[in-house]
């Protein structure tokens, strides 16, 4: 196939875009960046009893934030739109009355009722797996069995129809899938599909062979649960006498326990979010999504792309640019990809590693306590913190002795490290601490080593007993830096307390 690369994210708008849909999303996106190709965003919205109003809003948010926008679709525009299916519904009808003059298709007049009493009836006579298709459909109300012009007269009058394909059995229907490999379904198993519904819309399995073929589509890369579709999209095209564009069908998401397809209930449950954004359903109920939950969308995009694809090497971490420059879809595995709440908070981890510390800040900057600090001194508190946390609203929670007084001291750290001469010690070196000029982290480091270099004492004997001082913790991050950031002012506040509460304790 020479024509340009093409694809298309084609969601339907009824509820919030699972990571699922956004992981296929991505690949799409990330296939046609490796291929200068054009990544293609189209609306499918032909099931109007199932739309969910602000569905589509979302979807399209969801994408923004994770950074992979469409080159087509609704609001950017393009050579093939309209890009949402319900404002194509003229384009529909001139292809389906194209099958039925051929011959692939016919009207069908049967109830929901009567076809559902027709099942009901077949079960009682053993007939569990009964479906409407060659074998059954001289046996029903339409087009085949009326006669052309019982049929025109039907239609006339205003009878309620559906359009059906007209498939013939005993014929084997073979597509190549990139992913899974050639794949071959005898038509026996095949009903003959509902293409056009009684309200005068197409079924999803009609419109997408259609606007997949008018929109020049030359790749579908799609989930899992489409593969047993796709013999029937197969037959379409070849009634048409259309070629078919190449298939990718990619691997379930499955629950961290590895049984099963991951749902939004998996994520209620276990306390992690399974949509990129927030959503709140119809009876007020809401989803926490990986954005609102402190994400960054270059963790979220470099857990997905990792789920159900490999790049063939140790490296893990990858930025968007990356990711265009290596994705393949030879890569992708065959089997289901575990999801793994875990990994996804190393991922942000390490993510967030890289961040500069004005971006840091910048995203917390207005969930921040008063405080007396600078631009840069805040900005100092985010480096410090962000190799310790996984969410940059960690910050507060894991530093609290940044922006609020020091009242309890840790037990431990006081039991262990906490002797008689410790008060004695903090003292003196909070005089040298005065003689400080500049109270940077590198003079006071400088400070600290003098000091205990000519008392002739270890580390271990003041570095802990300071750090309680000025934290009341017994651990942390640089306790210079947390120094230099504090001030000579606040430092001295601080140990003066810690000497008189600690002492009397």
């Amino acid at each position: 196939m020479n024509q340009p690369i093409r694809v298309r994210f084609a969601p339907s708008p009824t509820g919030p875009l699972h990571i699922g849909g956004v992981r296929t999303a991505l690949y799409n996106f990330l296939f046609a960046k490796k291929n200068n190709g054009a990544f293609i965003l189209r609306i499918e919205d032909t099931d109007q009893t199932r739309l969910v109003e602000g569905a589509t809003a979302y979807i399209l948010d969801s994408l923004k934030w994770c950074g992979i926008m469409p080159d087509e679709g609704p609001e950017v525009g393009g050579d093939y739109g309209p890009y949402v299916q319900s404002e194509r519904k003229e384009i529909y009808q001139k292809y389906i009355h194209e099958l039925i003059a051929s011959g692939h298709a016919y009207y069908a007049f049967d109830t929901q009722a009567e076809i559902e009493q027709k099942r009901a009836s077949e079960k009682e006579n053993g007939n569990a797996n009964w479906q409407y298709d060659a074998s059954t459909r001289m046996q029903m109300r339409n087009s085949l069995t009326l006669g052309e012009n019982q049929t025109a007269e039907l239609i006339a009058s205003g009878a309620s129809f559906t359009i059906r394909a007209k498939i013939e059995p005993n014929h084997t229907i073979v597509f190549t899938d990139i992913i899974r490999g050639k794949v071959s379904v005898n038509s026996e198993v095949l009903d003959d599909k509902v293409l056009f519904k009684s309200d005068g819309l197409p079924t999803y399995h009609f419109a997408n062979i259609i606007d997949d073929h008018l929109m020049k589509i030359s790749h579908v890369i799609r989930g899992e649960e489409w593969l047993p579709s796709t013999a029937l999209h197969t037959l379409l095209y070849s009634f048409f006498g259309w070629d078919a564009p190449l298939f990718s069908h990619l691997p379930l998401i499955l629950k961290p326990d590895g049984k099963g397809k991951l749902s939004k209930r998996d994520g209620d449950k276990m306390g992690f979010p399974v949509f990129p954004l927030n959503w709140q359903s119809a009876d007020g109920e809401t989803y926490t999504g990986f954005r609102e939950q402190g994400y960054l969308p270059e963790a979220f995009i470099n857990m997905l792309a990792l789920l159900g694809w490999n790049p063939g090497t140790e490296q893990e971490l990858f930025g968007l640019s990356e990711l265009e420059e290596i994705f393949s879809l030879e890569k992708v595995n065959k089997s289901g990809a575990r999801f793994d709440p875990d990994k996804t908070k190393w991922f942000q981890q390490q993510h967030l590693k890289t961040q500069s510390n004005a971006t840091i800040l910048n995203s917390i900057k207005y969930s921040l306590p008063p405080n007396q600090y600078t631009e840069l001194q805040l900005e100092s508190i985010c480096g410090l913190m962000k190799e310790r946390v996984v969410f940059a609203n960690d910050i507060v929670r894991e530093a609290p002795y940044f922006f609020t007084e020091i009242n309890e001291y840790d037990t431990k750290t006081i039991e262990k490290k906490w002797k008689d001469n410790s008060a004695e010690l903090l003292q003196a070196l909070l005089s040298d601490f005065n003689q400080i000029g500049d109270f940077t982290a590198h003079n006071i480091e400088v400070c600290f080593h003098e000091f205990i270099n000519k008392r002739e004492i270890g580390l271990g004997q003041l570095m802990p007993v300071l750090r309680l001082s000025l934290t009341g913790l017994g651990n942390g991050p640089q306790i210079f830096e947390i120094a230099a950031v504090l001030g000579k002012s606040e430092v001295h506040k601080r140990i003066e307390k810690a000497i008189s509460q600690i002492s009397i304790a």
